[in-house]
């Protein structure tokens, strides 16, 4: 009986920490290894998701260096066989959407040992980390000393044909108002 109930607990650890991680999951991690508040890091998720198919729909091609490459794939007509009777049918074009693995992010996923290093309670997520996470910056802001903020930079001053401009024109209305005086 002993060895039944050992084996469900550990299945039951294992289906727990082999489900595919959600977004609510990943933005807890996140905030606890980033120590970022929960909120914001779904707001930024969203975010990254929402330009990535964005950019990614208008045809670009999007590569974050040591994680993935995002591109749309535009696929010509082709022939191919149906595998049920043999018979030779023609498939139309297609667009693809391909999200490529690059090299850092393969060779950490087939040597764990080469893995960025998590912080304590990222994963598997702890609850205590996660209501921390954020908050120790706060504090930390509100000891620090004041800084003596940089130097403004004065504004570009304008160009001097935009100076000239109205000279001209004043200089012109002079001019037209003698030419008048003339005349009389």
């Amino acid at each position: 009986m002993s060895e039944i109930s050992a084996f469900n607990v550990r299945n039951a650890f294992l289906s727990a920490t082999m489900a595919p991680m959600n977004k609510r999951e990943l933005a807890r991690a996140v905030a606890v290894q980033a120590d970022v508040e929960v909120k914001t890091v779904a707001a930024v998720l969203d975010g990254f998701t929402d330009v990535v198919t964005a950019v990614v729909a208008k045809g670009e091609a999007i590569s974050i260096p040591g994680f993935a490459k995002f591109v749309k794939v535009n696929r010509a007509a082709r022939m191919g066989r149906n595998p049920a009777t043999g018979e030779t049918i023609r498939i139309k074009a297609s667009k693809k959407a391909r999200i490529t693995p690059v090299k850092a992010f393969k060779d950490a996923v087939l040597n764990p040992a080469t893995a960025p290093k998590l912080a304590k309670g990222a994963y598997p997520t702890l609850d205590a980390a996660v209501t921390a996470a954020g908050k120790s910056q706060a504090p930390a802001a509100a000891k620090a000393p004041a800084r003596k903020a940089p130097a403004k930079k004065a504004p570009a001053k304008r160009a001097t044909t935009a100076r000239k401009a109205p000279a001209k024109r004043a200089q012109a209305k002079k001019v037209a108002k003698k030419a008048v005086r003339r005349t009389r």
